[in-house]
């Protein structure tokens, strides 16, 4: 089986973090099915597997890499792969943290994670047996009033414990970002968010850039569902500046997305438990996009969030109302 060689990023401590991730999100349907994709994935070359508490994966995450490492006949070691996770809403006080973080380490079977994140700057009620995401008998979402600072000095203190290597952040805006910068300890080194050639975000990636932190991008390739409220557009893969610059280079539309980030320095997290997906997402270090591919693409902004979350905007963190 033919390997893949994914470079790297150096982040602000000096780590090296994958530029092709593994997205894991809505994977939880048929396990058996994703134990197998990231398997594979980690044979053909990913090391870079991304997950979250609230995706409901992460024991197959660690079932994947437990197999994997077994099968390897020793060529494969834990400390080879960057795993990723990332504390829910639910757990924004220290010591909920705490209990989400164990959590994760369990269902993972690893005693650290390479990268921990808060997932959202929003917080929601605690200790309710309510779920992911709480409401009251009357429907309405139950929210708490814990800072996002406060989950940020919990995550500093795990890393003091080795239970994180890295941490950072997740759906942060600018000011939120320089809230943490203004009182960690421990720079973040990441902040997860939605980049897409229609949702371009140059202003929190030229911020996250100029402060030394990386930027990772989910759903990279911009959703699969026709845009109901834009209904003019075309889904990004059937865009077809995106797919006339892929015939260009014999590559498919998602890897033009995908290698448009990453020569944006940011690193993609494209998602799929099709094996033959995962390989393409993966092969786009044989060639670049020239300038006027990149201005081509800019070009494309539409400022359209796939996920945006209204439900939440009445949250007093929200992060999207900049």
């Amino acid at each position: 089986m033919e390997k893949l060689e994914i470079k790297n990023i150096k982040l602000n401590n000096g780590i090296e973090f994958p530029l092709i991730g593994l997205g894991t999100f809505r994977n939880a349907e048929d396990k058996k099915t994703f134990i197998e994709a990231v398997k594979y994935a980690i044979k053909i070359g990913y090391r870079h597997i991304d997950g979250a508490w609230l995706y409901d994966i992460e024991d197959a995450i660690g079932q994947a890499i437990k197999e994997a490492i077994q099968e390897s006949n020793g060529l494969l070691k834990r400390e080879d792969l960057y795993i990723v996770s990332k504390i829910w809403n639910t757990f924004h006080s220290r010591d909920a943290a705490r209990e989400c973080l164990n959590e994760i380490l369990k269902n993972l079977g690893t005693s650290y994670v390479d990268l921990l994140l808060v997932h959202w700057p929003m917080g929601f009620a605690e200790n309710l047996g309510k779920g992911p995401f709480p409401k009251d008998e009357h429907g309405n979402r139950l929210y708490s009033d814990i800072h996002y600072l406060e989950t940020y000095k919990a995550l500093e203190e795990f890393v003091k414990e080795g239970k994180a290597k890295s941490i950072g952040v997740s759906n942060f805006n600018i000011k939120q970002l320089q809230d943490v910068l203004d009182i960690c300890e421990i720079k973040p080194v990441n902040n997860q968010i939605e980049v897409t050639p229609y949702l371009q975000n140059d202003n929190l990636v030229e911020f996250c850039q100029k402060n030394g932190i990386i930027v990772s991008a989910y759903g990279p390739l911009g959703g699969s569902q026709k845009l109901t409220s834009r209904p003019e557009l075309p889904i990004v893969l059937e865009n077809p500046v995106i797919v006339n610059i892929g015939k260009k280079y014999g590559k498919t539309p998602a890897q033009v997305c995908l290698r448009w980030c990453i020569q944006r320095n940011i690193v993609a997290l494209p998602k799929s438990s099709n094996i033959q997906r995962i390989r393409q997402n993966a092969d786009i270090f044989d060639f670049e996009l020239s300038e006027q591919d990149m201005k081509d693409i800019k070009n494309l902004e539409q400022n359209y969030r796939v996920y945006g979350v209204e439900s939440l905007k009445d949250h007093k963190f929200y992060p999207f109302n900049e």
